[in-house]
């Protein structure tokens, strides 16, 4: 009787840790809409099951820097902000093990929010975002660069030549006359 009675126990707590346990996203959008109930619910956890281990990774390495915990890090750098009542997506696109959404922003503009597929689950590779956006600016400084490099003008076309005071040619100027004579006395010399 007794072993009834624990199977029966272990069969339902079963039961409730499976019902409970939120189904697997199959697709990135699936990934994205779980993401989003997780930072509603500050389901810390479950954020951190659905960033790749990249995301990860880069989470770990920067609450060492701040001497802080990973949750933390999680918890504090989401997609969206608290604030952000609803969240407009589209264009999701799907190639082999990766994948992208553009994702409207609390600011109005469209940002790509990019997965990858890892053991056969979505997951947000917030590395690629910060790779792209590296890149961006990297493309950026370069093109700024080119502008300031067609701007400006060679040295030697805006600095006047300056003799060197060795040259032959080079001569003293003369200090400017008013056309009076000079009545001056020269100073004693000591």
């Amino acid at each position: 009787m007794r072993f009834y009675r624990i199977f029966l126990i272990l069969l339902a707590a079963l039961f409730f840790a499976c019902a409970e346990r939120a189904p697997k996203p199959e697709t990135p959008l699936d990934t994205l809409k779980a993401y989003m109930q997780a930072i509603k619910k500050k389901d810390t956890t479950q954020m951190k099951l659905l960033l790749s281990k990249g995301s990860l990774k880069m989470a770990e390495d920067e609450a060492k820097a701040q001497n802080t915990t990973v949750d933390e890090v999680v918890k504090r750098e989401t997609l969206f902000t608290e604030a952000q009542k609803t969240v407009e997506f589209k264009n999701e696109k799907i190639d082999g093990d990766r994948a992208t959404i553009e994702v409207k922003n609390s600011f109005g503009s469209w940002d790509i929010v990019p997965f990858n597929k890892e053991d056969g689950e979505w997951k947000i590779a917030k590395e690629r975002y910060v790779e792209e956006q590296m890149k961006k600016t990297e493309e950026e400084m370069r093109r700024m660069d080119e502008q300031f490099k067609q701007q400006t003008i060679p040295d030697d076309a805006t600095s006047p030549a300056i003799p060197d005071a060795s040259s032959p040619t080079f001569q003293t100027p003369a200090p400017p006359t008013s056309g009076v004579p000079d009545t001056s006395t020269p100073a004693p010399t000591p």
